[in-house]
């Protein structure tokens, strides 16, 4: 599903060159749960940027299903966006002036899926994240782990290939944590490939591989044990 070569990241200010990423090469296989492990600074989200088409690379190549995504114009890396990839953020990144439904509801709007389909597709997303009593409620109603369960609902509302998620449970106390890697590992028994960056010892054991990030560089891809 994804593939990258000799990807790297430079960031450049007037008195310093950064190399966020060095010569990444990768892959990850439709299907599959990655963990992103290093410490603060390594590239971990910068990689994760890129692989969602939020940055382009400085230089080296990044495929997905075949596609070679860095050779894509705005409109091409829109689409991509739109019809494959999910989002979850350590901050929720929600709307306050929107209800849950409303947020959820967002991404299909975007779409230009007619009201009654929408209806049915929200409606059903907020059950499966045990929100629906929930609807009409705005964020800050919520608590932390609702509002990222609401954050999920809305990446997943679209029914994407693939989940990128950073630092999910970066927020939360290891309860709401816990509810949240375990929606996140049912939707990948469901068949949606998730990549996510996280600090986390026991978040990542939910992962079939864990890449390691130093420096900018990969520097071990361990098989889990599940």
């Amino acid at each position: 599903m994804i593939k990258t070569e000799k990807l790297s990241m430079l960031f450049t200010t007037e008195e310093v060159q950064t190399k966020a990423l060095n010569e990444v090469t990768l892959h990850v296989e439709q299907g599959e749960f990655v963990a992103i492990m290093g410490p603060s600074g390594c590239g971990k989200s910068t990689l994760l940027n890129i692989l969602g088409t939020l940055d382009s690379p400085t230089s080296g190549s990044y495929f997905f299903e075949g596609k070679q995504v860095d050779k894509m114009n705005e409109n091409q890396l829109t689409a991509l966006r739109k019809n494959n990839l999910g989002f979850i953020f350590q901050s929720f990144n929600l709307i306050d002036e929107l209800t849950v439904y409303e947020n959820v509801e967002l991404p299909l709007v975007y779409m230009g899926i007619k009201t009654a389909q929408r209806k049915e597709k929200v409606n059903k997303v907020l059950e499966k994240v045990n929100l629906l009593y929930r609807a009409n409620h705005y964020p800050q109603q919520l608590s932390g782990g609702q509002q990222q369960r609401v954050a999920i609902a809305r990446a997943v509302v679209s029914n994407p290939k693939l989940i990128l998620a950073d630092e999910p449970t970066g927020n939360l106390d290891s309860k709401n944590g816990r509810e949240v890697m375990e929606l996140l590992s049912e939707l990948n028994r469901e068949g949606t490939t998730v990549i996510m960056v996280t600090h986390s010892q026991h978040d990542s054991t939910y992962a079939h591989r864990v890449l390691h990030l130093f420096d900018g560089e990969l520097v071990k891809d361990l098989v889990n044990k599940l």
